[in-house]
């Protein structure tokens, strides 16, 4: 039988670097994007998102190390990266003058491929050809973000970069988005998308990288962080509280009269059984999330602040 051939990553970085000056603001990035999936890449503002999106897209050059996106290198062939790609700059700006269908036309002649997605987008992001008739200047700051969407997305790219693309966007049509995002996943494009709203990665995302000061801390399946975050206990309890020092992975246990509260960690199972008893008046055990996994990185930050290049 033939050896199966290894699928190339969609997007590879190598001792990835970028200094301004004397400040890092990347180093030694090393990342593997697979075909096909949503990316999470998480981290707040001045941890280094934007400046790996830039250098991926040959807006930036990186000091050392190297990079490649659908197989191409982003030094030589950035020309050749950005037509196969969707790009949403964070905080994106548009040509006021220009009504929103004629900003589309001309962002998707800077592309050369035809918007072959834009009508179902700008159905399903609520963007009617009444709105599009309108003058950018006249749009509102969501109105705006859902154009950055359309434009990044309207051509049917094989890779999608996104750059905080929920910022600005009312609940209604973050949903509407989420789901464009599944559909993309699903027609096997691959998305690439930089936030520090941890909800929206945690719904969306497959994987997720956590970027700390330039550095990559952690790289893990979203499931796979969920299942080892910490979980939060409440329960009340008739009469004494009930002996959970046998209870694997319970720490941080506290007693307040009928109130008992504690930390669990792991598998929820052999904590129901252990607390299964009519004396027991309240059970509340609150879902792991991914904010916990990313404030466990910067637990430390808040004391030691970094300057932004």
């Amino acid at each position: 039988m033939a050896e199966q051939q290894a699928v190339e990553p969609a997007i590879s970085t190598r001792g990835l670097t970028k200094r301004y000056g004397k400040v890092p603001a990347l180093t030694e990035l090393d990342l593997d994007v697979r075909p096909g999936e949503i990316f999470g890449f998480l981290g707040p503002n001045g941890a280094g998102k934007s400046t790996t999106i830039r250098i991926l897209l040959g807006f930036l050059h990186p000091s050392d190390g190297r990079a490649s996106v659908l197989g191409q290198d982003v030094g030589a062939d950035s020309v050749g990266i950005r037509r196969r790609t969707g790009y949403l700059p964070g905080g994106i700006s548009l040509y006021d003058s220009l009504s929103g269908r004629d900003a589309l036309d001309y962002l998707g002649d800077l592309q050369g491929l035809p918007p072959v997605r834009r009508d179902e987008l700008c159905e399903r992001l609520e963007m009617p050809a009444s709105v599009l008739r309108r003058r950018v200047r006249d749009y509102s700051r969501g109105m705006r973000q859902k154009m950055g969407v359309i434009q990044a997305l309207q051509h049917d790219p094989e890779l999608a970069i996104l750059d905080e693309p929920t910022e600005g966007l009312d609940p209604l049509m973050q949903h509407a988005f989420y789901g464009i995002l599944a559909d993309l996943r699903a027609a096997g494009r691959t998305i690439f998308m930089s936030s520090h709203v941890l909800s929206e990665v945690e719904r969306v995302c497959d994987r997720v990288a956590i970027i700390r000061r330039g550095r990559l801390m952690a790289l893990h399946d979203v499931e796979e962080l969920l299942a080892r975050r910490k979980r939060r206990i409440q329960l009340r309890w008739r009469g004494g509280p009930p002996d959970l020092s046998t209870v694997p992975g319970l720490t941080d246990v506290s007693v307040d009269g009928e109130r008992i509260g504690a930390t669990l960690l792991g598998d929820v199972a052999p904590f129901v059984r252990a607390v299964a008893s009519p004396a027991l008046l309240d059970l509340t055990i609150e879902p792991a999330t991914l904010e916990e996994a990313f404030l466990e990185y910067y637990a430390d930050d808040a004391a030691s602040p970094q300057p932004e290049p």
